[in-house]
């Protein structure tokens, strides 16, 4: 609706630029409070749970309302994972966490093809990817390829397996971790401690 009025306005000025004098500034203002409401909802449910947070929780609805993904980088205990599964609870939306490692491969992300002995076939078997928001922590571990596969559904927004193209749901929300390269050393000294 916003997108829409935005949209015809626009088009209005860039057509006749006189149109301006006729915009109703306060009212396109009460209609966008009335559309976005919503938002102050969710940002206020999230804050129930995750406290001192608001940068990251304003990063996670500019992410979602914008279509767009999210790269956070921190070390452990930020509440990264509470914070987007806590968002995804709020909205109703199915979450995932992967753990990125160096041994991982495209396939532990997208799925694969698996042969069914009974019907003589293969049929797909989705990954852990087909959810609405994911938690890609650590995703600096993964080997190129993985994070190649990673940021091609996060881009095309959907993923093929076999010869069949599957689009991912929507919304779809990916939130990368990775610790700062000088701190790795140390947090892995911190978590053997």
């Amino acid at each position: 609706m916003i997108f829409t009025l935005t949209k015809q306005i626009f088009m209005e000025v860039k057509e006749n630029p006189t149109v301006t004098e006729n915009i109703n500034i306060a009212e396109i203002n009460e209609l966008i409070q009335k559309e976005s409401g919503f938002v102050d909802l969710i940002n206020m449910e999230v804050k129930k749970v995750i406290v001192g947070q608001q940068h990251m929780i304003e990063s996670l609805l500019i992410g979602l309302l914008s279509n767009g993904h999210i790269l956070l980088e921190g070390v452990p205990g930020l509440a990264k994972t509470l914070a987007i599964s806590t968002l995804s609870k709020v909205i109703n939306v199915d979450f995932k966490r992967i753990q990125f490692t160096p041994d991982l491969l495209p396939a532990d992300l997208l799925g694969t093809m698996i042969y069914n002995q009974k019907k003589e076939e293969f049929i797909s078997k989705k990954g852990p990817l087909f959810s609405n928001f994911i938690l890609a922590d650590e995703i600096n571990r993964a080997p190129a390829k993985v994070q190649s596969a990673l940021l091609e559904a996060m881009q095309e927004r959907q993923i093929t397996i076999g010869d069949q193209t599957y689009k991912l749901p929507e919304p779809f929300l990916v939130m990368a971790t990775q610790n700062p390269i000088e701190q790795e050393e140390r947090i892995l000294y911190l978590r053997l401690k």
